[in-house]
């Protein structure tokens, strides 16, 4: 392998033939080049759509209230169903798998919110403390609603990083500081990012009995949402069938019903990402390697005519005493060489290729962050060595199999 010889030889052989070199190793070199941009492409694609999932637990079922479309046991199609109080109390009572739940209840946004001289208007939701886990808040001051808030029906609020930017635009600290929701003051208590982008960062959050008081509410939620822990796709599925039954029941309506209530299963649909993903990945790599094959069959068809080339010389070599491990050594040595500069020259243009669009494409909701990883690149590489190996391995057999004597009459 690290014989001097044997690669002043392979390199004297490339020199002389650049043309011939070149072509065989572009075709390679396209192979691996399209590998990595398909498979950076994909993950893009991979990544600007999970970021779609990043502001919500993806173990998270949504119920939402609707409107029947079905008669049901005397009432009539076309009634709306109103979540209350008594839904979140009873889901959390009978859903044994959820570990964290809230309701949700939107106050007007035509509310302005104001703290001393800077006003704005932001969208207004009261919620549970679980509501903190389903949405991934991530609070970076403070801290978030709390049972007590609930309970006491605390005049608090968290307020989202825009919202701060805001209205304390001279830098003040706005934990423990009052802000005005409409004429109605609420105590700061927290600042929360969210992964969800600018629009989630301006939010605000409340206590739900707090809004359902303050704001008229009742006892009014507009949507009631949980986690259910590591509960597989099956019991997912089996968990919002239970819901569902629960609420027809309760509020009187077919479960057939789809419209009456609509119930949302995160994890399945993020589940059913993760399977397209699969098979776009596995698609890419079919495409990509099968580009791949047909550059090493072109270096394999390439070997051969080298090796018809060199039969004189390789038939002294063998009268001189070369073994033919050495003559298959040679031949699939100087292939491997050829498969591997070449598949490292699509590599580094692939990549780099891919960090341009990274640098230079904005993030979309469906496209962000295209890359190809270490362990992409190793894979191809060690792909690269195995196929360049094998296209060298059926005329270096060619070779070793020469005999002497046919070889010096060979013209």
């Amino acid at each position: 392998m690290f014989d001097i010889d044997k690669w002043q030889e392979i390199l004297s052989t490339i020199s002389k033939n650049k043309l011939r070199t070149v072509l065989t190793g572009f075709s390679v070199s396209w192979g691996i080049f399209m590998l990595i941009i398909l498979l950076g492409s994909g993950a893009g694609l991979q990544n600007g759509v999970e970021n779609q999932f990043a502001d919500e637990a993806t173990n998270s079922i949504w119920v939402y209230s609707g409107q029947t479309s079905m008669p049901y046991k005397g009432y009539n199609a076309g009634r709306y169903i109103n979540f209350e109080n008594a839904d979140y109390d009873r889901t959390k009572r009978n859903v044994k798998q959820a570990d964290h739940i809230s309701g949700r209840l939107y106050v007007s946004s035509s509310n302005i919110t104001s703290y001393k001289n800077n006003y704005g208007t932001y969208s207004i939701r009261s919620v549970n403390p679980g509501h903190q886990y389903i949405e991934n808040t991530i609070i970076t001051k403070g801290r978030y609603i709390n049972e007590l808030d609930i309970r006491d029906r605390g005049k608090v609020a968290v307020i989202g990083d825009l919202v701060k930017k805001d209205l304390f635009k001279n830098g003040e600290d706005p934990i423990g500081e009052y802000i005005k929701i409409g004429n109605i003051p609420f105590k700061v208590v927290g600042v929360f990012e969210d992964k969800g982008g600018e629009g989630e960062m301006r939010i605000i959050y409340l206590p739900i009995t707090t809004a359902q008081r303050v704001f008229n509410g009742g006892n009014r939620i507009d949507q009631l949402m949980f986690t259910i822990g590591d509960a597989s796709l099956e019991e997912s599925k089996k968990i919002e069938e239970q819901v569902r039954l629960d609420m027809a029941k309760y509020h009187h309506f077919d479960p057939n019903d789809k419209r009456a209530v609509r119930v949302n299963n995160d994890l399945e649909e993020y589940i059913k990402v993760q399977n397209l993903f699969t098979g776009i990945r596995v698609f890419i790599w079919i495409v990509g390697i099968g580009t791949i094959i047909a550059g090493i069959v072109g270096v394999s068809n390439i070997m051969m005519i080298v090796v018809k080339e060199r039969t004189k010389e390789i038939g002294i070599r063998k009268a001189l005493g070369a073994t033919p491990v050495s003559i298959i050594g040679l031949i699939m040595l100087e292939s491997v060489t050829i498969t591997s500069l070449a598949g490292y020259v699509g590599l580094v243009l692939g990549v780099g290729l891919l960090e341009m669009i990274k640098a230079n494409v904005p993030p979309s909701d469906f496209f962000m962050n295209p890359e190809a990883n270490i362990y992409v690149a190793l894979t191809a590489m060690a792909l690269l060595i195995i196929a360049g190996a094998i296209a060298g391995f059926i005329p270096a057999r060619k070779a070793a199999a020469i005999k002497p004597i046919e070889a010096l009459r060979d013209e």
